[in-house]
């Protein structure tokens, strides 16, 4: 049977606010748009979970000291390209699009003007915000915009399989040509219907790995697609074992983690040991406002020291209740929910993977080593981060370059100048369901691996456990999704573990600590 067909000028795999931020640009400009993703809700992603804010340079004098902030936090591997154009470039697409055009609305002081806040590592007071659920309001502004156009249409529960390349196509010569990217294969969930998603541009926007980690703040869908995608259609990847973990997460038993933002800290929070003793001052000059890392790194050290599950985060000590309330609402109602009345007791915090730092290798614009394809937002590496990204820079990166990959398009006709052959079919005999038992297993045993192995602390012995211990869950996996119905949970698990193995052979090869890769050997 002949399997079904869409055609689009342009392609965007994820609805996050990158993802988001192509589609409305792709469609003011009159192109065809096909977005689409594997979530039931169109908003289930990991921009809704986000926090603290974006950063908004209101003066332009004051570049320069955002320039030297990301390129401190990213502990001198930051491509100053690129941190020119996140720090140059931002509030130009924050005012036209997210004030401008969606229309959200961030927290306002009394005379009208937005209200900044501050976080770890930076200088300045210079983050926007939206109270303590920015990303939420992000994600609605954007997604009741996009859907006020008619050249874009939306996809829910299509998962991506695979890239449509030049050895897809029923051309014998196909072997030939430079890589390059026609569409995609996708998975209807609703269906378990395989179809073919053409497209002049594909751009994917498919967010982080968080998933492959036992303790994580990433959205349960972060299972690391984009990156199992491009590996296997040989895209390139680097920096992958930048894993920045964020040092306060709720400790809980539930799963994903609570974040606490860092714009606690920024407003006065103080990290203490359970004993109520303060000791960020010993790690670092700027205590508790230190970059991730250092934070991260300095509460993994005092929980093994004292023998601690958790330290803790006190802000009631230091801002009074109403202006907790006013300041933090999600946060203070989902510890009161937990029983934890945060203005008046510390929170128990750890730290939890919350972002890669690496990814697909683009450039200026987003685009990948393959051509007609697009990376942005987390599945992409633009280099502005380095080693360790500044807080509240990954919005705004993921809004910067899902504008610019649309400028580049418009300002690229040649790209729609060609006719896309029509590839093969992708087979569909397979009729052995797979077994949910194996891959609940599977799943436990490779965030265990790299919970243990390649987390916020790595040594060689560990490194090469990880890599045996991954290659062989790949293996296994591998075969079962060889032989079996393709299903949301095989196609997760598998494209979980080939990412890891990027994370811990990236970590493996890299025998120097820096920022986020922190090896004691």
């Amino acid at each position: 049977m002949k399997q079904d067909s869409l055609n689009s000028e342009i392609l965007i795999i994820g609805t996050g606010i990158a993802g988001l931020t192509s589609a409305i640009y792709a469609a003011q400009s009159g192109f065809q748009v096909n977005l689409i993703t594997k979530a039931k809700h169109i908003e289930d992603n990991s921009t809704w979970l986000a926090q603290g804010g974006i950063v908004y340079q209101e003066k332009e004098k004051d570049i320069d000291s955002l320039i030297r902030d990301i390129l401190t936090a990213g502990d001198g591997l930051s491509l100053k390209e690129s941190v020119q154009v996140l720090a140059k470039e931002g509030t130009k697409y924050i005012n036209d699009l997210l004030i401008g055009k969606a229309g959200i609305e961030f927290t306002r002081c009394e005379d009208g003007s937005l209200d900044f806040t501050a976080e770890a590592a930076h200088s300045d007071r210079r983050i926007i915000h939206s109270t303590d659920a920015t990303g939420k309001a992000i994600e609605k502004g954007l997604l009741k915009l996009v859907k006020k156009y008619k050249n874009v249409k939306i996809f829910r529960q299509h998962i991506a399989l695979d890239f449509i390349t030049p050895h897809h196509i029923k051309d014998q010569l196909a072997v030939y040509k430079d890589p390059e990217v026609y569409g995609c294969f996708v998975l209807d969930l609703t269906k378990t219907r395989v179809k073919k998603f053409y497209s002049k541009v594909t751009i994917l926007a498919t967010g982080g790995l968080g998933q492959v980690y036992k303790y994580t703040t990433n959205h349960p869908l972060s299972t690391g697609d984009g990156f199992a995608m491009a590996k296997r259609a040989k895209a390139s990847i680097i920096n992958m074992e930048y894993t920045q973990f964020h040092p306060t997460a709720l400790y809980s038993q539930s799963r994903p983690l609570f974040l606490i933002t860092e714009a606690l800290r920024g407003e006065g929070a103080v990290l203490k040991t359970i004993d109520g003793k303060e000791f960020m001052k010993k790690y670092h000059s700027l205590a508790s406002l230190a970059p991730r890392d250092v934070v991260a790194k300095s509460i993994h050290k005092e929980m093994l020291k004292n023998n601690q599950p958790y330290v803790l985060l006190d802000i009631g000590s230091y801002m009074e209740g109403d202006k907790i309330k006013k300041r933090f609402p999600t946060i203070y109602q989902t510890c009161r929910d937990r029983g934890i009345d945060i203005t008046s007791r510390p929170i128990p915090v750890v730290p939890a993977f919350h972002f890669i730092c690496g990814g697909i290798k683009v450039d200026l614009w987003g685009r990948t080593s393959l051509k007609r394809l697009f990376a942005v937002g987390e599945v992409s590496c633009t280099g502005a981060h380095g080693a360790n990204r500044l807080a509240s820079t990954s919005l705004l990166e993921s809004l910067i370059w899902g504008a610019k990959s649309i400028e580049f398009i418009n300002k690229n006709k040649h790209f729609f100048k060609f006719k896309i052959k029509e590839a093969i079919d992708w087979t569909t005999l397979k009729k052995e369901e797979s077994d949910p038992a194996v891959l609940n297993k599977a799943w436990h045993a490779l965030k265990d691996i790299m919970w243990n192995y390649v987390g916020l602390v790595r040594n060689t012995r560990r490194l090469q456990m990880a890599l045996e211990e991954l290659q062989d869950l790949s293996e296994m996996i591998e075969k079962i999704y060889i032989s079996s119905r393709p299903d949301q949970n095989i196609i997760e698990l598998r494209n979980g573990i080939q990412s890891a193995l990027l994370v811990a052979q990236a970590a493996w090869e890299n025998k120097k600590s820096r920022g986020t890769h922190y090896r004691v050997d």
